[in-house]
């Protein structure tokens, strides 16, 4: 069952990462507080493909990483807390994207990530 889990989340990621670079990058763009660019040299479209690629990244090490799944299912997990204030600023901002165009939407959204943080952990146990 975890391997499953696992499975099925490396190829979310990966299908994340790629949307990230290819069809959803404005998307994305709307999640991407603003103060992360006041601080850092780079741009939306830069926080995007980058965190594209490590979603690829982490999808992929999920699958061929088998002997360090527990590692990668830790970094994972810090990585959907790591982009976490995106998700509140585009809520905050009343950003849409994603068919998110409400209130409502926006903050129920909220209530995923802590699944994909369990999910990432469990499905990465031995």
């Amino acid at each position: 069952m975890r391997t499953l889990a696992r499975w099925m989340l490396a190829g979310g990621m990966v299908f994340a990462g790629l949307s990230h670079l290819f069809w959803a990058r404005k998307e994305f763009q709307a999640q991407v507080p603003d103060l992360i660019t006041e601080v850092l040299p780079i741009d939306k479209d830069g926080v995007v493909v980058a965190s594209g690629a490590v979603e690829m990244m982490l999808g992929a090490a999920l699958v061929v990483l088998p002997k360090e799944r527990r590692r990668v299912g830790l970094i994972l997990a810090g990585f959907f807390l790591a982009i976490f204030p995106g998700n509140i600023a585009q809520a905050m901002d009343k950003r849409p994207a994603f068919g998110l165009d409400n209130d409502t939407a926006r903050w129920a959204r909220l209530a995923f990530q802590p699944l994909l943080v369990a999910w990432a952990l469990w499905s990465t146990r031995d």
